[in-house]
């Protein structure tokens, strides 16, 4: 590897060439992923522009789904750490491509795995479900996988006297708790931008736009979903904005998603929920580090790459295809 390139990724975090204002870089990447087989997948936190170049845009549930069967040689992988480690489980002898190794996530880094390994030893008759949201090596101690889209689901698919673990993320496990009546062992973890909607604040949106529908993620605090109209993932939020009726919506997650929700129903409103100050909390730090020039470098120089041993991704890919396996078979 190129030494400036290696001072670049591990100073910075990714490769940091200047790229020609005139060039047309959206035409280019599109030229780029012909040439060498590749393509985007983006979550839809990302920034608009990125979306608007992806090949899939979902939520971690259908991008692992679409990660598990792409043809392409290469995966440029527009979202956070642990989900292009995902596509490097689902499929090892691809090359994932990250545009900003930096990207983390709060959620994820809030449960490090060998804490996670000594507190699953005090339940050694559990079953752990971990969110997809975490490590590969968190993922490599568990039994099964989920997400928002299918953690209720999958909690309910289970025996009713098995015992359970569920980590990262509190909030959705209180959530999934509270939809099926299981009693589970939560780790306390949570992410930074879920844990910031003020309810107060909220109070008043809904007081101004009396007829707008207010929707929440699971991973916001339970005291915020308890004021939702919907609860759902970020597909099922943008799938419920496409069906209701309602032309306003307030909404309580990561506003990346506002944007599909705006192409979707054009003539609808959409509101990002406020946090409880004055900053942009509600837009993900980590998210908002890819930027297409960005992904423009990490397709031409096929960096930053995503590698993981083969141990750990050896145990990784069991409970992420029992999730897929038991998602197919519910049909989500």
């Amino acid at each position: 590897m190129n030494t400036i390139f290696e001072r670049d990724l591990e100073a910075k975090g990714y490769i940091d060439v200047a790229i020609d204002p005139s060039m047309d870089i959206v035409q280019e990447i599109a030229k780029l992923k012909k040439e060498k087989n590749a393509v985007i997948l983006a979550h839809y936190y990302q920034e608009s522009e990125i979306q608007d170049i992806a090949d899939y845009i979902g939520d971690s549930l259908g991008l692992s789904q679409q990660a598990a069967k792409t043809e392409a040689d290469i995966i440029v992988f527009a979202g956070v750490h642990f989900m292009a480690e995902t596509a490097k489980i689902l499929s090892p002898s691809k090359k994932v491509l990250l545009p900003d190794l930096k990207a983390g996530c709060s959620l994820s880094d809030s449960c490090p795995p060998h804490l996670f390994a000594k507190f699953k030893e005090n339940y050694p008759d559990h079953l752990v479900i971990t969110y997809v949201n975490c490590t590969a090596e968190l993922k490599a101690l568990s039994d099964i996988v989920c997400t928002s889209s299918n953690a209720v689901q999958i909690v309910n698919d289970l025996p009713k006297d098995q015992k359970i673990i569920f980590g990262p993320d509190r909030n959705l496990g209180a959530y999934v708790m509270k939809k099926t009546g299981r009693d589970m062992v939560l780790w306390n973890g949570a992410c930074m931008v879920h844990e910031i909607f003020s309810q107060d604040r909220i109070a008043q949106l809904r007081a101004a736009y009396p007829e707008a529908k207010f929707i929440a993620h699971p991973e916001c605090e339970e005291h915020i979903l308890a004021q939702a109209d919907y609860i759902g993932s970020t597909s099922g939020m943008l799938k419920y904005t496409i069906e209701n009726e309602a032309q306003s919506f307030i909404v309580a997650t990561e506003s990346g998603i506002l944007h599909q929700m705006q192409k979707s129903s054009p003539t609808k409103t959409f509101i990002a929920a406020p946090p409880n100050n004055l900053c942009a909390c509600n837009d993900c730090p980590h998210m908002k580090l890819n930027t297409l020039e960005k992904l423009y470098n990490a397709l031409y120089y096929e960096m930053p790459e995503i590698d993981l041993p083969m141990e750990v991704i050896q145990r990784a890919q069991k409970p992420i295809e029992r999730m897929l396996e038991i998602s197919a078979r519910l049909g989500l």
